[in-house]
C-alpha cells in the first residue's frame, strides 16, 4: 500500500489530500475564516442549565453557545482531581449558571447545532494522549502485537506512578517500537503542558481561548505519519518549511519523507484531486461495473441508494445484484470518508435473495470501513436490504463545508413548475381583487412563467379579467426564481 499526503496550502485556505494507491480517499480543508475548532480548550460559563435533558448550554464566545451533556462533565475536587461518582441523575449537581469552568470542543459546531463539548480534557502529543482528568492506561487497538502491548503499558505505567499530577494515559499507535525515553519524553512535555493550560485558564476570561490545537498541517505531521505515509508533497515554501522544522522536533525519522512540490501545474490539478472534489459534490456516484449510488444528505440523517444502472450483468439476476452491492460497499466506505458524512446513515442495497450473498455484502462493507478514523457502527442487513449504520460526525461534512442551500430551492432540492405557480397566481388574483379596491393589477414574476401566462395559460388569463373586473398586466422579473411572484395592485 502506498500512501501519500498532498498539500495546497495557500494565505487564506490549507487542503490536504489523503492519496492512497493513487486514489483520493480523504480531503481535508482548513480555512482561516472559519478553523476547526475540536480539541481547542476554552473558559466557558454556564448561561443554562436544563435538567430534563441532562445538559447545560455554555457560553465559550462563538457566535452559538456550546451543548454540554452531563455524562461528559467531570466532577471534580478542589485540587482539581477527579472524583470517581456513581451516575449523576441530576446535572445540577455539577454545574449551574453562572459557573466558570475550563472546557475542551470535542466536536465542531455543525449546521444550526453549537459545538460540543466536554470537561474531560485530552491533550495529544506524538506518541500519548493525556488526560489530566481521567485514569488509567490505554493502548490503541492497532497495536495488535500482545508483547509490545504490554511493553507500552508497563512503561507508562512506570512513569505514571512517579507523578505527582496522576491523569490516565492512551498510547497511540506511533508508539509502536518507540524507547520508554522517548515515551518518558512526552510525559514530561505533556505535564508541562497541563500546567501551562491551568495557569492560562486561571486568568483567562469567560469565553476566551485557553488552548489552541496546532494547525492542519502540523496536526497531519503529529498524527498521520505513523500510518505509513510514504510522502507528504507540499506546494508552499512557507508551509514546508514549518513542516520541515515541526519534524526535526518531534519526528526526526520523516523529514526525508516532506517534499516541496515546485511544479508549474497546480498539485490538485496534477494527481486529479479537483476533479475528485468536484465528484464528491455530486448526488450521483457512478460504479465501473456500470451502476451508481444516489447519495442524499439531509439534517437527520444520509441515504444511499444502490442501482444496477447500466450494468446487465453475464449469468443471471442474482449474480448481476451480487456484484454491483459488493462493488458499491467498497465505493460507499470510501465515499463516507470523502465526503466526511456522520450520524445516521441508511443505504439501501438492492434486494438480495440469497442469504449468503447477504452475509458477504455486510461483510465487504464492514472489511471496507475498518480502515476508517471515524468510529463507525453497522446494524445487520435486513430483509429489504437495508443497512442502518452510524459514523461518528466531529466535524461538517464536505458539502456543507463547500456549498450552501441554493437561494432558489432554499435547500429543498427542487422548485415549483411554470404551470403550478400560474395557478397560485390565478387564486392569488382572485383573493387579491376581492379584498381591495383598484384600476388594475401587475403581475410580477419569472421569464418563463409570463411565457406560460402568454401561451397554454392565455385562454384562461383572458377569462379572468372579466371575473376580477380589471385589466392584468404581466412583468417579466429576471430576479425571480420560478417559484417566487408578485400580484401588485395599482
Amino acid at each position: 500500500m502506498s500512501l501519500e499526503i498532498l498539500v495546497n496550502a495557500t494565505t487564506r485556505e490549507t487542503r490536504a489530500a489523503f492519496v492512497e494507491n493513487g486514489v483520493l480517499q480523504e480531503i481535508h480543508i482548513e480555512r482561516a475564516s472559519r478553523r476547526g475548532l475540536v480539541s481547542n480548550l476554552y473558559k466557558g460559563r454556564v448561561s443554562r442549565v436544563l435538567p430534563g435533558m441532562q445538559a447545560a448550554f455554555v457560553d465559550i464566545g462563538l457566535e452559538r453557545t456550546a451543548f454540554l451533556h452531563a455524562a461528559d462533565i467531570a466532577y471534580l475536587r478542589p485540587d482539581d482531581t477527579v472524583v470517581s461518582l456513581p451516575t449523576v441523575d441530576d446535572i445540577r449537581r455539577l454545574v449551574n449558571p453562572g459557573d466558570e469552568i475550563l472546557v475542551q470542543v470535542i466536536k465542531d459546531p455543525i449546521g444550526t447545532k453549537g459545538a460540543r463539548l466536554t470537561t474531560f480534557v485530552a491533550l495529544p502529543s506524538r506518541y500519548l494522549v493525556y488526560m489530566p482528568r481521567g485514569e488509567g492506561i490505554g493502548v490503541s487497538t492497532r497495536i495488535e502485537e500482545e508483547t509490545e502491548r504490554l511493553r507500552l503499558k508497563a512503561a507508562v505505567g512506570d512513569k505514571l506512578r512517579t507523578s505527582a499530577d496522576g491523569g490516565g494515559y492512551i498510547v497511540r499507535t506511533a508508539a509502536a517500537g518507540v524507547s520508554d525515553e522517548s515515551l518518558g519524553e512526552d510525559m514530561t512535555y505533556l505535564d508541562k503542558l497541563w500546567v501551562h493550560v491551568r495557569e492560562t485558564a486561571l486568568r483567562a476570561l469567560p469565553g476566551e481561548i485557553v488552548h489552541e490545537d496546532l494547525p492542519l498541517t502540523l496536526r497531519l505531521m503529529r498524527d498521520e505519519m505513523a500510518r505509513g505515509v510514504s510522502r507528504v508533497l507540499v506546494d508552499s515554501p512557507r508551509e514546508h518549511e514549518r513542516m520541515i522544522e515541526f519534524a526535526r522536533t518531534f519526528i526526526p525519522g520523516s523529514t526525508t519523507s516532506i517534499e516541496l512540490y515546485q511544479g508549474a501545474r497546480p498539485i490538485f490539478d496534477l494527481h486529479g484531486i479537483e476533479e475528485e472534489i468536484g465528484r464528491a459534490l455530486d448526488r450521483k456516484v457512478p460504479l465501473k461495473s456500470g451502476g451508481h449510488l444516489i447519495i442524499d444528505q439531509t439534517e437527520s440523517m444520509t441515504t444511499i441508494d444502490v442501482n444496477t444502472g447500466a450494468y446487465v450483468g453475464t449469468r443471471n439476476l442474482e449474480e448481476t445484484i451480487f456484484k454491483t452491492n459488493l462493488e458499491a460497499a467498497v465505493a460507499i466506505a470510501r465515499q463516507l470518508r470523502l465526503r466526511n458524512l456522520g450520524g445516521i446513515i441508511i443505504i439501501d442495497f438492492i434486494d438480495m435473495k440469497d442469504e449468503s450473498h447477504r452475509r458477504q455484502v455486510l461483510a465487504a462493507l464492514e472489511r471496507a470501513l475498518a480502515g476508517d478514523r471515524a468510529q463507525t457502527h453497522i446494524v445487520s442487513l435486513s430483509p429489504l436490504g437495508l443497512v442502518e449504520m452510524t459514523r461518528k460526525r466531529t466535524r461538517e461534512s464536505l458539502e456543507h463545508l463547500l456549498c450552501q442551500p441554493c437561494p432558489s430551492c432554499e435547500g429543498r432540492g427542487f422548485v415549483k413548475t411554470p404551470e403550478t405557480v400560474c395557478h397560485e397566481i390565478f387564486r392569488d388574483i382572485v383573493r387579491q381583487s376581492r379584498q381591495f379596491a383598484s384600476k388594475e393589477l401587475l403581475i410580477l414574476a419569472h421569464r418563463d412563467v409570463v411565457d406560460r401566462l402568454l401561451d397554454e395559460e392565455s385562454s384562461a388569463l383572458a377569462e379572468l379579467e372579466p371575473q376580477v373586473g380589471r385589466p392584468i398586466r404581466l412583468q417579466a422579473e429576471a430576479l425571480y426564481g420560478v417559484d417566487q411572484y408578485d400580484v401588485v395592485l395599482i
